[in-house]
């Protein structure tokens, strides 16, 4: 691949699900750590994501924004790793499936959880919170894979938020999430991403 990766980060970010993708991909990388209300809203990164958050990725002059949009293309980029199952397989529909509810419905509901301001099922894309956790469990509840027999970037997706929304509270650690986040969590790109990340924590604080 001759046009270089260059992925924008912050450690204490959503940007640690991307980092984990980059290392499953196995792909050479280049790191920007932003920091947040500074460079994050810089004019010189504004100019890449107007959004002025992270992650982004810059695949030579294309930007990527929003975790779902840059696992999905990083998943692309390396066919024979099997990280996106086969274009009109029954996998492929379930992998489309879960990397959109968890990126729309499931986001959503935990950020009005964050706020205290839950919406009326009728109102939400999330419908009700009891209709949604016993999706979200009856996904992962016994299951290795959601998409096929083997690891997508849907596992890590699913892994990645379940780990997070369970460590700061805001999902009550169900065995199933547990069970499933704990299996994919010990990959060897999930160690890399994470000792990457706590090092660069461990040096802002030193």
């Amino acid at each position: 691949m001759s046009n270089t990766l260059t992925f924008y980060t912050h450690p204490m970010s959503r940007a640690r699900v991307t980092r984990w993708m980059l290392e499953e991909t196995g792909l050479p990388y280049e790191e920007v750590v932003l920091a947040f209300g500074s460079t994050m809203k810089a004019p010189a990164y504004l100019a890449i994501n107007p959004m002025g958050k992270v992650p982004a990725l810059k695949h030579g002059e294309t930007v990527i924004t929003e975790n779902a949009a840059i696992c999905a293309y990083l998943a692309e980029l390396v066919p024979e790793l099997g990280l996106a199952p086969p274009i009109g397989s029954a996998a492929r529909a379930a992998y489309y499936r879960w990397m959109f509810f968890l990126s729309g419905p499931v986001e959503a509901l935990m950020t009005a959880k964050h706020v205290g301001k839950l919406a009326e099922p009728m109102a939400a894309g999330y419908g009700s919170e009891d209709d949604l956790l016993r999706t979200l469990e009856q996904a992962v509840s016994g299951r290795e894979h959601l998409a096929g027999d083997r690891f997508t970037t849907a596992d890590l997706y699913m892994a990645a938020f379940l780990g997070y929304y369970m460590q700061v509270g805001m999902l009550a650690p169900r065995p199933a999430f547990t069970a499933f986040a704990q299996r994919h969590a010990v990959r060897p790109a999930a160690q890399r991403a994470n000792a990457r990340d706590d090092a660069l924590v461990a040096a802002s604080k030193s």
